[in-house]
Protein backbone atom coordinates (compact mmCIF):
# COMPACT_ATOMS: atom_id res chain seq x y z
CA UNK A 1 0.00 0.00 0.00
CA UNK A 2 2.63 2.51 0.70
CA UNK A 3 4.61 1.95 -2.42
CA UNK A 4 1.75 2.25 -4.70
CA UNK A 5 0.80 5.55 -2.57
CA UNK A 6 4.59 6.45 -2.67
CA UNK A 7 4.28 6.02 -6.89
CA UNK A 8 0.93 7.69 -6.94
CA UNK A 9 2.81 10.82 -5.50
CA UNK A 10 5.93 10.52 -7.61
CA UNK A 11 3.23 10.66 -10.95
CA UNK A 12 1.32 13.40 -9.51
CA UNK A 13 4.41 15.38 -9.13
CA UNK A 14 5.55 14.97 -12.23
CA UNK A 15 1.93 15.69 -13.74
CA UNK A 16 1.57 18.94 -11.59
CA UNK A 17 5.05 20.29 -12.76
CA UNK A 18 4.05 19.51 -16.81
CA UNK A 19 0.90 21.47 -16.29
CA UNK A 20 2.53 24.42 -14.56
CA UNK A 21 5.18 24.26 -17.40
CA UNK A 22 2.37 24.33 -19.82
CA UNK A 23 0.46 27.53 -18.92
CA UNK A 24 0.86 30.81 -20.42
CA UNK A 25 2.08 33.58 -18.66
CA UNK A 26 0.39 36.26 -17.66
CA UNK A 27 3.10 38.50 -17.02
CA UNK A 28 3.60 40.49 -14.16
CA UNK A 29 4.64 37.94 -11.87
CA UNK A 30 6.42 39.99 -9.01
CA UNK A 31 6.77 42.83 -10.94
CA UNK A 32 4.55 45.49 -12.08
CA UNK A 33 3.24 44.62 -15.66
CA UNK A 34 -0.40 42.91 -16.71
CA UNK A 35 -3.38 43.61 -15.82
CA UNK A 36 -4.53 43.76 -12.59
CA UNK A 37 -7.95 41.70 -13.21
CA UNK A 38 -6.16 39.19 -15.64
CA UNK A 39 -6.61 36.41 -12.99
CA UNK A 40 -9.51 37.38 -11.87
CA UNK A 41 -10.88 37.00 -15.25
CA UNK A 42 -13.75 34.92 -16.45
CA UNK A 43 -11.38 33.04 -18.77
CA UNK A 44 -8.34 32.80 -15.74
CA UNK A 45 -10.86 30.91 -13.72
CA UNK A 46 -12.15 29.04 -15.78
CA UNK A 47 -9.06 27.81 -17.67
CA UNK A 48 -8.64 23.96 -17.82
CA UNK A 49 -4.97 24.16 -17.11
CA UNK A 50 -5.71 26.48 -13.88
CA UNK A 51 -8.28 24.16 -12.68
CA UNK A 52 -5.78 21.19 -13.07
CA UNK A 53 -3.15 22.78 -11.15
CA UNK A 54 -5.41 23.53 -8.56
CA UNK A 55 -6.67 19.88 -8.70
CA UNK A 56 -2.92 18.27 -8.74
CA UNK A 57 -1.72 20.52 -6.35
CA UNK A 58 -4.47 19.46 -4.21
CA UNK A 59 -4.16 15.58 -4.79
CA UNK A 60 -0.56 16.16 -3.95
CA UNK A 61 -0.62 18.07 -0.30
CA UNK A 62 -3.21 15.29 0.70
CA UNK A 63 -1.42 12.71 -0.51
CA UNK A 64 1.83 14.03 1.18
CA UNK A 65 -0.18 14.34 4.17
CA UNK A 66 -1.47 10.66 3.90
CA UNK A 67 1.94 9.36 3.54
CA UNK A 68 3.70 10.65 6.56
CA UNK A 69 0.93 9.49 9.18
CA UNK A 70 1.24 6.15 7.12
CA UNK A 71 4.98 6.18 7.61
CA UNK A 72 4.66 7.68 11.04
CA UNK A 73 2.68 4.19 11.99
CA UNK A 74 4.07 2.05 10.55
CA UNK A 75 5.19 -0.27 12.81
CA UNK A 76 9.35 -0.56 12.10
CA UNK A 77 10.99 1.20 15.57
CA UNK A 78 14.43 -0.52 14.79
CA UNK A 79 17.22 0.89 13.33
CA UNK A 80 18.71 -0.28 9.79
CA UNK A 81 22.56 -1.40 11.39
CA UNK A 82 23.52 -2.49 7.52
CA UNK A 83 25.50 0.33 6.98
CA UNK A 84 27.14 0.65 10.32
CA UNK A 85 30.93 0.73 10.58
CA UNK A 86 33.24 -1.17 12.71
CA UNK A 87 35.64 0.87 14.83
CA UNK A 88 39.03 -0.98 15.01
CA UNK A 89 40.38 -1.52 18.20
CA UNK A 90 43.25 0.66 18.95
CA UNK A 91 46.39 -0.68 21.02
CA UNK A 92 46.50 -0.10 24.12
CA UNK A 93 48.97 3.14 25.55
CA UNK A 94 51.77 2.56 26.64
CA UNK A 95 52.28 1.83 30.62
CA UNK A 96 54.35 4.90 32.19
CA UNK A 97 57.43 4.51 33.71
CA UNK A 98 57.81 3.99 37.87
CA UNK A 99 58.09 8.09 38.50
CA UNK A 100 55.32 9.10 36.32
CA UNK A 101 57.16 9.53 32.90
CA UNK A 102 55.16 8.56 29.94
CA UNK A 103 58.58 7.83 28.19
CA UNK A 104 62.32 7.87 28.33
CA UNK A 105 63.25 11.43 27.04
CA UNK A 106 60.77 13.22 29.92
CA UNK A 107 63.14 11.01 32.52
CA UNK A 108 66.40 12.87 31.11
CA UNK A 109 64.44 16.65 31.20
CA UNK A 110 62.90 15.60 34.83
CA UNK A 111 66.58 15.25 35.75
CA UNK A 112 67.76 18.38 33.77
CA UNK A 113 65.30 20.54 35.76
CA UNK A 114 66.16 18.73 38.97
CA UNK A 115 69.85 19.66 38.52
CA UNK A 116 68.77 23.02 37.51
CA UNK A 117 66.54 23.62 40.78
CA UNK A 118 70.00 22.73 43.27
CA UNK A 119 72.11 25.50 41.58
CA UNK A 120 72.87 27.89 44.00
CA UNK A 121 72.96 30.61 41.37
CA UNK A 122 69.20 30.16 41.56
CA UNK A 123 68.18 29.90 45.06
CA UNK A 124 64.51 31.77 44.57
CA UNK A 125 65.48 34.96 46.07
CA UNK A 126 64.69 37.87 43.84
CA UNK A 127 67.72 40.33 43.56
CA UNK A 128 67.62 43.99 44.92
CA UNK A 129 67.27 46.67 42.07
Amino acid sequence: MFTFLLVLQAIIAAALVTVILMQRSEGGGLTSGGSPSGLMSARGAADFLTRATAVLASAFVLLSIGLAVLAATRGGTSVDTSLERTVPVAAPAPAPKADGAPFAGAQDEAARAAANATTPADNGVPLAN
